[in-house]
């Protein structure tokens, strides 16, 4: 067998009249994530990871911001392109783990539905997907409630 390993990493700035979206998942709040996509921040992550893994470049260089076509665009949909390639590549998503960083809101009650959303797009079991938050203890951005970010790491096997 054969393994890799791909970490990725996204922070968005919070804006307002725009649902919040993190993996996969809308999360009743007062405000969004700017982006020319949905802006989530947890899938972004996530793909970045994956194609680290694969090392296949990254988000912005497969879906960039400057293409009219991924405007407001389903952030699932980025999962599942770099999905097919895993495939592709003979690859398969051993498991993944992805933290979100927030200060608010609180996302304890969406980690269970993240964490089957994130499955679903991957084509894994939930058991092989965990989905975390923490926040930065009111630090830096994500402590001053300007935004958020996450990190993603994934397993690769063949």
């Amino acid at each position: 067998m054969e393994w890799r390993t791909g970490i990725g990493f996204d922070a968005h700035q919070f804006a307002p009249n725009r649902p919040l979206k993190l993996c996969g998942v809308t999360v009743p709040y007062e405000r969004g994530l700017i982006g020319h996509s949905d802006s989530d921040v947890a899938l972004h992550a996530l793909c970045d990871a994956l194609l680290g893994a694969l090392a296949l470049g990254d988000i912005g260089q497969h879906f960039p911001d400057t293409d009219p076509r991924y405007k407001d665009a389903d952030s699932s949909i980025f999962v599942q392109a770099v999905m097919s390639l895993v495939r592709e590549h003979g690859w398969k998503v051993n498991n993944v783990d992805i933290t979100i960083i927030a200060q608010e809101p609180k996302l304890a009650p969406y980690r269970e539905l993240m964490r089957k959303r994130v499955a679903e797009l991957l084509g894994v079991d939930i058991g092989s997907v965990s989905v975390k938050a923490t926040t930065t203890n009111q630090m830096g951005f994500v402590g001053r409630k300007e935004g958020i970010a996450a990190i993603a790491v994934v397993s690769l096997l063949r």
